[in-house]
């Protein structure tokens, strides 16, 4: 390799590397429906119009992070329905494209359609212009197909961000939304059993809780009826993240 490529590559190294601040969201177990503390500084969170839990009250708050559609969001989307709860739903370019009768139905059913950039980039490894241009591309995008406002709520892919990340995000009027609840259920080859997820799930709700669930999963479309109806029944309601 010449003097030249070994600078190019370098520098293309050092440009897909993240920032030196970079962390990716997590939350501790919390077991027997407890809250989990916040593992972050939540100055920091609150500074930057962030949050992943909502207040100490019998509410929960579904949401959903939706790259693409096999089957399973639309009948999750019928759960939904069927329990007259609304949850918010963080969306790519591709799945709006590809599907834009369902998020049309899901928009209109009051369900949140959230951001969840462009393409999936890592915040952490974008500048500030490329980290706009995934955001604002995507609202932009929506409101070209479906003539709606996209709701100003952020999901960074992966949970991955930076103070920076968080800046830019509430500087375009967005809320970042991390979570307080979420399991092993992205990958589609590998799907968790039905009933240890749910016992899982109803064994770690607690008040204020903002669920993540991947609507793509098998399992969360076999399970989510009777979670929702287990959780009417413990007395929850289901808020939307407007509240928060």
């Amino acid at each position: 390799m010449n003097l030249k490529r070994f600078l190019i590559f370098v520098l293309a190294a050092a440009l897909m590397m993240p920032a030196a601040d970079a962390q990716g969201w997590y939350c501790r177990k919390a077991e027997e429906n407890q809250r989990p503390d916040c593992p972050y500084d939540e100055e920091l969170l609150r500074e930057n119009g962030a949050v992943y839990i909502g207040a100490d009250e019998k509410k929960v708050y579904l949401t959903f992070d939706a790259g693409y559609e096999n089957g399973n969001v639309e009948k999750i989307c019928g759960t939904l329905e069927k329990h007259g709860a609304t949850g918010a739903f963080f969306v790519l370019k591709h799945f709006i494209e590809a599907n834009p009768e369902l998020t049309e139905r899901l928009a209109a059913n009051g369900n949140l359609i959230c951001n969840h950039s462009l393409s999936h980039r890592d915040p952490a490894k974008l500048d500030e212009t490329e980290l706009r241009n995934e955001i604002t591309g995507l609202e932009t995008l929506y409101n070209k197909l479906t003539g709606r406002e996209m709701a100003k709520f952020f999901r960074p892919p992966e949970g991955s961000f930076t103070e920076s990340s968080l800046k830019t995000a509430a500087s375009l009027g967005y809320k970042t939304v991390f979570w307080s609840l979420a399991y092993a259920d992205w990958d589609n080859s590998r799907q968790p059993d039905p009933e240890k997820a749910l016992e899982l799930l109803l064994k770690r709700v607690h008040n204020g809780a903002v669920i993540l669930l991947h609507p793509t999963s098998s399992t969360n479309a076999a399970i989510l009826d009777r979670f929702l109806a287990e959780l009417e029944e413990r007395g929850y309601s289901f808020g939307s993240l407007d509240e928060l």
